[in-house]
Parts: structure tokens; sequence; C-alpha cells
């Protein structure tokens, strides 16, 4: 049976969260491959809202195995809290469904400090990251710095990275006049931690392997979005670490060609939060009536998301580099209501019109988007059955979309909740069959 990858095809935020609870039912392990707790995934069930920041939204589907890969930073204190926000709701987060891999590097009390310096001395050149030391965790990891989960079960290595991290950072905090940091103190917490996740710690490399091994299937998951990959995304405004199809092999310890089937998913309109370009973002009152209707306020941060039309530019882009086979479309239902609603096909540059995608800053700044008008659709989407039911103006958008993008839409989601999501026959049979396991395939 196949095995899918479901990942952003935006700057983060297309609801990923909704669309990986929806498929995992399917599936017996979902495994995240990078990322850390500065991302969130919003999950809506039996009218109860849920948002995880790292482990994966198929915790919350009976039965499942859910693994935190290699790739991801840990807070240990954000994990235990997550763990026990969950388990007080009856949500069993034991040992047998939760892996942590033990490859993956641990997000320490100085890296928090360091980024909000960073951010500060960036002036009014901001990235925006949340300070969550998620960077610079990945810089220690880079440099060779870098505490991984397998040091919480040996005190004596713990105490020796701790000791030779703070012999430099000290260092550094002083010199921008923050105080120091005891590792006495930092040695004491940690392996209060390690008594909570420890039991948790695995290699999740040969979890993921035995399993198929043995015929389970995998849903693995990325979070935030192509655009904001470390490599592919648009630099320097990104994250850390890479949420494009290339960073599962790395960030899970398994071979890539696991992942049978890539479903991306996209907003049917376009968000991004922070710093950085955003060529199609609406500056008038139908941007911000489309943050009010469509809840758009980061789950982690809760600032603000910057509104846009769908970018078929972007979304093209993301869609070639990570060799998606079909798409899940989110939000149409919080477009409903405009008279007109308006698609990038192109993009102008220096009096020419160019198709292609580039992630120079400098470029997406000066760009003017080439937009195809299409007329709107009633403020009713939401409890349509089949995709025939849906409005004809709708319908017609989708078909463009997939046109532009060259990529069909085989999961459309016109609300929040689990039921709010229609499924349509796909052209690919593996897209089929991973469909079928997850409820009735609508022809």
């Amino acid at each position: 049976m196949s095995n899918l990858l479901a990942m952003g095809m935006q700057w983060g935020d297309e609801g990923k969260g909704k669309i990986v609870d929806l498929l995992s039912p399917g599936f017996d392990i979902i495994a995240r491959y990078q990322g850390g707790h500065n991302a969130g995934h919003t999950v809506y069930a039996g009218g109860r809202k849920t948002v995880l920041h790292i482990i994966p939204s198929g915790i919350l589907q009976p039965g499942k195995i859910c693994v935190i890969g290699n790739g991801l930073v840990v807070s240990p204190r954000a994990l235990v809290e997550e763990m026990e926000s969950l388990a007080a709701r009856g949500i069993e987060v034991g040992p047998d469904r939760l892996v942590l891999s033990r490859y993956a590097h641990l997000i320490m009390p100085w890296h928090p400090v360091i980024e909000t310096i960073a951010e500060e001395n960036r002036g009014g050149k901001k990235i925006g990251t949340t300070c969550r030391g998620i960077g610079p965790a990945y810089e220690d990891k880079t440099a060779r710095w870098g505490i991984r989960a397998a040091d919480l079960l040996e005190p004596e290595v713990l105490a020796e990275k701790i000791k030779d991290n703070l012999a430099l950072k000290n260092r550094l905090l002083a010199a921008f006049g923050k105080p120091e940091i005891d590792p006495a103190a930092v040695l004491e917490e940690y392996l209060g931690w390690a008594e909570k996740i420890g039991p948790y710690i695995k290699d999740a490399s040969a979890v993921i392997i035995e399993g198929t091994k043995a015929g389970r299937t995998v849903l693995f998951e990325s979070a935030q979005g192509t655009l904001l990959d470390i490599d592919h995304g648009t630099y320097p405004y990104v994250t850390s670490s890479n949420p494009t199809a290339g960073g599962l092999g790395t960030g899970l310890g398994v071979d890539p060609r696991l992942a049978h089937v890539v479903l991306g998913i996209t907003k049917a309109y376009a968000t991004r939060v922070g710093a950085g370009p955003f060529p199609t973002e609406i500056s008038d009152e139908r941007g911000r009536l489309l943050s009010v209707k469509g809840d758009e306020f980061g789950a982690t941060t809760g600032r603000p998301r910057r509104c846009g039309w769908f970018d078929a530019v972007a979304v093209r882009y993301a869609c070639r580099l990570n060799g998606v086979n079909s798409l899940a479309l989110t939000k149409p239902d919080v477009l409903g209501g405009f008279k007109e609603v308006m698609v990038a096909t192109g993009y102008k540059y220096q009096g020419r019109v160019v198709d292609g995608f580039s992630t120079d800053p400098w470029f997406l700044e000066k760009v003017e988007p080439v937009y195809k008008s299409c007329p709107g659709w009633p403020d009713t989407i939401g409890k349509e059955k089949s995709f025939e039911d849906l409005p004809r103006a709708f319908r017609d958008y989708v078909k463009l979309i997939e046109d532009l993008v060259e990529t069909e839409v085989s999961i459309i989601s016109t609300g929040v909740e689990r039921e709010s999501t229609i499924i349509r026959k796909s052209g690919n049979e593996q897209v089929v069959g991973i469909l079928s396991r997850i409820g009735t395939l609508k022809r």
C-alpha cells in the first residue's frame, strides 16, 4: 500500500493540520521531519480546536504511531507541555504511540536569547522570527555544537556539552549585556526533562523502516511551506530547515522513495506571516476582510497574517520543485461573497511578462503580478457533499488553478471541521488508492 507526503505549497499556514488529521485514519505511522515549535497545526474536531506545535496531528486519531524526526529541533519544555495538554483531554500519548528521534537536536535556554539579540540587531531588516530559538538551534547543529535528544540519556555527556557550549555562549551574551547562564542550573533542568521524555527517545528511522517492512503505511508531514525552505524559499525571509520534499530523507533517516505520493496543500488565496516579499499581497479593505473571515492569525504567535490573491506562479514552482502528484485546496469558503476573485498568472518585471518564479527577494519586491479576473461565488460554501454541488464559478476557479499549476486538485476543504471536505476522483491511481482509504471516493 502507498505512503504519502503532505506538505505546504505557499508560506505555511495552508491548513496542513486539518489535512493530516483527515488523512491519518488511512495510515499507521504519521512522521514529521523538520521545523520546531515555531510551527502550529490547527485541527477542529467535534467542535473543539486543537493546536499542535511539535507532535504530528495524527495523534488525535486513536492507535496511530507518531514520529518526531531528527530533522526537527525540539524544546523539551514545549514537548512536555503539549504531551500533558493532550493527556489531560484523554488522548493517549504514551511511548507506544509517540517516538522522539534520538538524533533530534534540542533547543537550549541560550538559543531564544541569541535569536532575540540577532533580530534586534537587524534593525529595519528583521526576518520576523518567533524568537523561540529555532534558528540558533539549527545553527549549532550545523556548527557541530548541538545537543541531541540521546544526550539526555547520558548525564555525563550532557553535562560536558552544556559546559562547553556555555563557555562560548556566555561570552556572547555578556558582549550584548545579557546575563550569563548557569551550566549547573541548565543541567538540572534538562535532567528533569530527561525523566519525562526519556522513554520516548528511540531510533526513529528504525521505527519507520521496520514498520514498513511489517506492512505499515506512513503519512509523512512537513511544517511551514515550500516558500519558507532555507534553500529553495525566499531567502533570507525563510525558516531554518527544509520543508520541501528533499528534507524527508535527511529529516527522518529513510529512503525518500518511501513517499509514493506527494500531496501539496494550498489555500485558495495566499497568506504570509512576518517580513519578506509577497507579490500578490492585498493592501486594501479586501485584504483586511480576508484576514478577518479566514481567522488569519498565527496558530503559534497570534500574529496577523498578510493576505493576498492566489499566486499560480509560486504554486506552480512549488509543485515542480516537490514532484507534487495532487493538491488539497483549502479555505475557498473564505473567498465566498467576493464579487471578483483574482489569480496571478504571471509577473511583469521591467516592462516584460515573465512566468517563472525566482526566490530572490529583490526580484519579487519589484514584480507586478499579471492577474486574471474570475467571477466570485456565493458566501454559502461548506455543506456541499460533492464537487458538482459547488457553485459553477468556484468549479471554474478550480479548473483554472489546475491548468495554471499543472496539477490536479483532489481534495477541497470547505470548512474547518473534518466533515467539511470533498474528495474528488484523481487521475493518479496511487492517489485514488490512498483517498479511498479515508472515506467514500466521490465519483
